[in-house]
């Protein structure tokens, strides 16, 4: 991606316009009046700069119009709202996601820069829009399940479901969206299965699963080994531990990382691809006086680290925190009633990549805040599209 120099930044969307060169246009010849690569890139400005859908979009680029028309090849004009919502409509949701794997390549790659390590956190996680459902064309709530890549605040792939229970379908395919060599992935329990295991380590890459009651006969003795060992406060294993203890918004809460090798004899453990540790996080909140305790369970590939184990296991939240939350609250995207099944998740996938795009801005401002500099300054959203810090 463009970075600043010293010199003058000639802003431009030369280096994003080639993305899109080679993605099929899917609309009729007769509706071809203004390029597909235009339309796109509006899409991805617009929603950059706080639209949400269609109509949106087609309001802001009538309010861009100079901007745009001096920027972009629009022999006809802005384009209305018609031509955003049948392009958005018909493009295939894979093959439009696939034209942003060099973008996505290269945010990737300028993130790495600034990274303290070279091991690259990954978590898998999935997300309902509940008002995108429409009973009377049978359509379900579009659940989507993304990976994020933690520290850097990237959305790198999507694979969209109706249910939610399609996750262990959707996890395989959206693992295959990018290279995972070198990573830790970590996935709440529905995504703790010996195939996607298997899958993880044939990429080589490391895994931290979460464990629940889901994974019948190796939960069980997982969880009666911790236990076990929690008694004698691990006196007779190799045990690594590792405390943390943050205080805000009325409570303080304590996290106990525990990391230690599996046993030599647990039952399933031989199902699991390189399974390595076992690991437990036991978080005491206090809130007023009062207490609660909370303990979590976590298979693992990884060789003894508790520091990384913790990490890891700490990362993983932040898909829910800085990215769906972030979708929820900044983006509104729960509220979406778009119901047409290819717009919804292209129109899903343009949130995430937005989003991540103004991750990268990294100057101090929230999300939200950026989102609106880029809708009131042409300047900061062209900067903000090529990655230079605005």
């Amino acid at each position: 991606m463009a970075k600043k120099d010293s010199g003058s930044v000639r802003l431009s969307l030369d280096e994003i316009i080639p993305y899109f060169a080679e993605l099929e246009d899917p609309r009729s010849s007769i509706n071809q009046k203004h390029p597909l690569v235009s339309v796109i890139v509006i899409s991805i400005m617009a929603v950059l700069g706080g639209c949400s859908g269609p109509t949106g979009i087609a309001e802001w680029a009538e309010l861009k119009k100079d901007f745009l028309l001096g920027l972009l090849d629009l022999p006809q004009g802005i384009p209305r709202k018609d031509v955003f919502r049948r392009v958005l409509m018909s493009l295939n949701p894979g093959a439009f996601q696939a034209c942003f794997t060099q973008w996505l390549e290269a945010l990737r790659a300028a993130a790495a820069e600034v990274l303290d390590h070279d091991q690259l956190l990954l978590a898998i996680d999935g997300k309902t829009l509940r008002r995108s459902h429409d009973r009377k064309k049978g359509l379900g709530a579009l659940h989507s399940v993304s990976i994020w890549a933690s520290e850097m605040g990237l959305s790198l792939g999507q694979v969209a479901t109706d249910e939610k229970s399609n996750e262990i379908t959707a996890i395989p395919e959206v693992l295959k969206l990018v290279d995972l060599r070198g990573a830790i992935i970590t996935i709440d329990a529905m995504g703790t299965q010996t195939a996607i295991a298997k899958q993880i380590i044939a990429a080589k890459a490391d895994y931290v699963l979460a464990l629940k009651g889901n994974q019948g006969s190796l939960y069980q003795a997982a969880t009666d080994y911790l236990e076990e060992q929690m008694q004698t406060d691990f006196a007779d294993v190799d045990a690594r531990r590792h405390t943390t203890t943050e205080t805000g918004h009325g409570r303080t809460e304590t996290r106990t990382y525990v990391q230690l090798p599996i046993p030599d004899v647990l039952a399933g453990a031989d199902r699991w691809a390189s399974l390595k540790t076992l690991g437990a996080v036991i978080s005491m909140v206090d809130r007023g006086g009062k207490e609660t305790v909370d303990i979590r369970y976590f298979i693992s590939s990884l060789p003894l680290g508790v520091k990384c184990f913790a990490k890891a296991v700490r990362s993983h939240w932040s898909i829910e925190n800085s990215c769906h939350w972030t979708l929820d609250v900044t983006y509104r995207e729960d509220e979406s009633r778009i119901r047409e099944k290819q717009l919804r998740e292209n129109m899903a996938w343009l949130n995430r990549h937005t989003l991540s795009l103004l991750k990268q801005q990294q100057n101090k401002k929230s999300v939200a805040m950026n989102r609106r500099r880029c809708g009131w300054d042409d300047n900061v959203m062209l900067k903000t599209l090529m990655g230079i810090k605005s």
